[in-house]
């Protein structure tokens, strides 16, 4: 069996790092409010599912190997971002605390978060250079320990994330405090998602 306590802190470790996953729950939770924040990081963690199937089965090898299709999902991944960017700068006066604590909202929140993730290649090839390296080889049943270390990364993803979203919307609430605000959080989300949109966009291969 894999060593899970060891597994579990290089998790956390790296879900910690600054990258474009945290700082979205952080613009989420400080523009929209800590439901919304809350949201994004259980949308993140969900796609986390997605990457592990892909590292499990393989795919995310045929990925690495063919520069188109890396290529192809990874500017898919980047224009959905800028996409949701667009639309927060185009809506930016309604980003307030009740625009993003409705149930179709939140829904809305949660489904962008699942596609933004799972259209991330880095993601995909991070998961599968990382969960292999926590595999006992020997034990056999590779497959079904890479999804045993999934789901902890889901679920260490859902705490450290859900910490984020719920102290970022802290901070929202007080800034909402003085008036016009909500259009500037607007303005910000907006920004910085397109933000992540190009930096999802560049060729390098770091943080995921």
């Amino acid at each position: 069996m894999p060593d899970i306590a060891l597994f579990l802190v290089a998790s956390a470790l790296l879900t910690i790092a600054p990258g474009p996953d945290i700082v979205y729950v952080l613009t989420r939770g400080v523009s929209q409010g800590r439901k919304a924040g809350v949201v994004a990081a259980l949308g993140f963690a969900t796609g986390c599912l997605f990457h592990t199937a892909l590292a499990a089965l393989g795919v995310a090898a045929l990925i690495r190997s063919s520069d188109l299709a890396f290529n192809a999902v990874r500017w898919a991944g980047a224009a959905y971002l800028v996409w949701i960017g667009i639309q927060a700068l185009r809506h930016r006066a309604s980003f307030s605390l009740a625009g993003g604590g409705d149930a179709g909202a939140l829904l809305a929140i949660y489904r962008q978060s699942v596609i933004g993730n799972a259209l991330n290649p880095k993601v995909t090839l991070f998961f599968l250079s990382f969960l292999p390296q926590f595999v006992d080889v020997r034990a056999g049943g590779v497959e079904w320990q890479m999804a045993l270390l999934g789901l902890v990364f889901m679920a260490q993803t859902v705490v450290i994330f859900g910490a984020v979203a719920l102290f970022s919307g802290w901070i929202g609430e007080r800034l909402r405090a003085h008036p016009a605000v909500g259009e500037r959080l607007g303005l910000f989300a907006g920004l910085t998602f397109i933000a992540l949109g190009i930096r999802v966009a560049m060729p390098d291969m770091g943080r995921p």
